[in-house]
């Protein structure tokens, strides 16, 4: 299944030695996972050292450069860097009124490395007026403190005041800067002036990066803020993501060599391919990969008869011997992940979790199985389901891959965690109707007991609940350290998985 990429338009000057505006902001869309799209709003001469000039295009153009794409593309989010003059600005104003986009990233350039003001008056008069229509606004400290017409905030505190002065004043979220601070952490804020109290400022904090390879570091900054919120719909989530990336793209900047004075970041420094994610991104895309296979799974009779109690029991008596089975060797994959697992929460979740499987659920097994006896030799027949599921799990773990063992695991934990809630809020209904919880048994409002009402029941175990959410966690984080062929190797795993589930909740219905 394929996943939306986020269209993003950059509204800039051009950088021609690449480090800095429209040429940093398309790599950084692309190292976001974004399509990038580009109007220029001015050329420029300039390298690593410095500018040596700027032609401007007639304000006409770059309104024809603005339509050209939006009566064809749909724009999923735009961000704004250098906007060279008053009717640049007016323009590129009226264009958003019509084209309405749903993401707006506005980097106010106003104020050059140096400290010279790069703006006249009546272009940095026009530019606050532009600042209403951002969703947000990414200044570094010189350019909030001349939006404020203030001096420049030398601490952390004054900035974050600065910020929240400015949100309420334009009505959008700024993200403050502390690059141009001292010390040894550089934290970034989201400051909102309009959330609630213990909302209004979100801190990420992280690392100052010693290295002189700061050009473009704002453009870059601000147009991966608008892809990755075009993909989250979360700024927090997104800085989160974006923090991480740039870290990375400074302390690996010595790499690239690029000219002789403030280099360019390293966009492309993580592995190859493989775009940063935010938290519970990979894990769902798992899920939405697995979405038709799902939908076949709540169609089968096993699930629809299991509900009913109309299900045959040889049938129910048959898909639990080969879930005891199929226990035993699920156990020896959690065994195998909790060795490769590379945090101690980790081997600990796993290693507990195989213990549960032959122990608890192994238990409840024998015991229904003690009641309801197969015939001789039958609860020791392994079926053609369960040997390729077990086949299939034995090859991810013979890998030596974390990440690809975590991810054919997962539906076991997944996919029985939401039919069995699904069964069990259907069963809630039936046997206790308006009551808000089940008054002692399994039988329904007619009087007749459910045959598996007390195995439904087992669903609401909260116990289980947290252990699948915790397995999706791990999955996911695994996912999104993972470069581009592991998450292709996992995603494989986990589909093959979830069609496995599939055939097994099937094959009572053939074997028995």
């Amino acid at each position: 299944m394929g996943r939306h990429v986020p269209r993003v338009l950059s509204i800039a000057g051009s950088d021609p030695s690449g480090g800095a505006g429209i040429q940093a902001d398309l790599k950084s869309i692309a190292a976001m996972g974004g399509y990038g799209m580009a109007a220029i709003t001015a050329l420029t001469a300039q390298n690593t050292r410095g500018l040596t000039g700027v032609h401007t295009p007639p304000a006409d153009f770059l309104r024809a450069q603005l339509d050209a794409v939006s009566s064809d593309i749909i724009v999923d989010a735009v961000k704004i860097g250098m906007l060279a003059d008053a009717e640049v600005i007016r323009v590129v104003g009226d264009w958003l009124e019509s084209a309405r986009p749903a993401v707006v990233v506005l980097d106010p350039v106003m104020v050059a490395t140096s400290g010279d003001r790069l703006l006249a008056d009546d272009a940095a008069t026009a530019l606050r007026g532009l600042l209403a229509k951002a969703d947000l606004v990414t200044p570094n400290l010189p350019e909030l403190g001349v939006l404020l017409d203030e001096p420049v905030a030398l601490t952390w505190a004054e900035a974050l005041a600065q910020a929240e002065r400015l949100s309420e004043r334009i009505g959008a979220v700024v993200l403050v800067k502390g690059g141009h601070l001292s010390g040894l952490d550089c934290p970034d804020a989201l400051v909102d002036a309009a959330a609630d109290e213990d909302a209004r400022i979100v801190e990420v904090p992280g690392p100052r990066i010693e290295t002189r390879n700061t050009h473009g570091t704002g453009c870059s900054l601000s147009s991966a803020m608008a892809t990755m919120q075009a993909r989250t719909g979360d700024w927090a989530a997104s800085l989160k993501v974006v923090k991480e990336w740039l870290l990375g793209a400074l302390a690996a900047s010595g790499e690239l060599e690029v000219g002789g004075g403030h280099g360019p970041v390293h966009h492309f420094h993580h592995a190859e391919g493989s775009v940063p994610l935010a938290d519970g991104e990979f894990a769902a895309r798992l899920w939405d990969a697995t979405a038709k296979i799902r939908a076949e799974i709540d169609a089968l009779p096993f699930v629809a008869q299991l509900d009913a109690g109309s299900l045959p029991e040889a049938q129910f008596a048959y898909y639990l011997a080969q879930d005891a089975q199929y226990l035993n060797g699920f156990s020896r994959a959690l065994a195998r992940a909790s060795a490769l697992a590379p945090t101690e929460e980790e081997q600990t979740f796993w290693a507990n979790s195989a213990q549960v499987c032959l122990v608890v659920e192994a238990e409840l097994h024998r015991t229904w199985l003690a009641q309801h006896p197969l015939p001789p030799g039958e609860a020791l027949r392994q079926g053609p389901v369960t040997k390729a599921y077990l086949d299939h799990l034995l090859a991810a773990s013979a890998m030596g891959s974390y990440a690809v063992l975590a991810a054919a695991v997962l539906p076991c934990y997944w996919i029985y965690a939401v039919v069995g809630e699904e069964l069990h809020k259907r069963h809630l209904q039936r046997t206790s109707p308006g009551a808000g919880g089940l008054s002692g048994g399994a039988e329904d409002p007619s009087g007749t007991e459910h045959p598996y009402g007390a195995w439904i029941e087992t669903y609401a175990d909260e116990a289980f609940a947290e252990s699948t959410r915790r397995a999706i966690s791990f999955a996911d984080r695994a996912g999104r350290a993972a470069s581009a062929a592991d998450r292709e190797a996992m995603m494989e795993a986990f589909v093959q998985s979830t069609v496995y589930e599939r055939d097994f909740f099937d094959a009572p219905s053939k074997y028995a």
